[in-house]
């Protein structure tokens, strides 16, 4: 059994997949288990939400908020969760981080890109699946 989670979300339909089914399949054993929500902050992200806030502050402030229904969300479960905003390319990040903590699994949303696609630009999800050391969950 899963006990200690890495779960991505960046506040899309895909991520929100990923958290519903991370909630079922830890549901029986809901109050041992630990998630740790994790939303990286790609560098256009970043500039882009300091255009509109005004500051890198109010930016982080910002962010942070746009995720407290799916903190929420989870604890609603009976899930004890935390929240964690890195910084940089989210396939480095989450894989840096994934690899330097003792997690269990981790979960992540297919983006459903087209094989071109993925092809060209990768995805987030197959670089997890490569390089993160515990296993990884795709969910479509």
């Amino acid at each position: 059994m899963f006990k200690n989670i890495l779960l991505a979300t960046d506040g899309s339909d895909h991520s929100r997949r990923a958290i519903d089914q991370t909630l079922k399949m830890v549901s029986p054993h809901k109050e041992e288990v630990h998630i740790d929500l994790v939303y990286v902050v790609d560098g256009e992200t970043s500039k882009q939400d300091v255009l509109n806030y005004g500051d890198s502050h109010t930016a982080t402030k910002k962010r942070k908020e746009k995720f407290l229904d799916v903190i929420k969300y989870v604890e609603s479960a009976g899930v004890s969760t935390k929240f964690l905003m890195l910084h940089g390319d989210p396939a480095e990040e989450m894989i840096e981080y994934a690899n330097q903590e003792d997690y269990d699994c981790v979960v992540i949303g297919s983006r459903g890109r087209n094989k071109w696609q993925t092809l060209i630009l990768g995805s987030v999800s197959h670089k997890l699946v490569k390089y993160v050391q515990s296993p990884v969950i795709v969910v479509k």
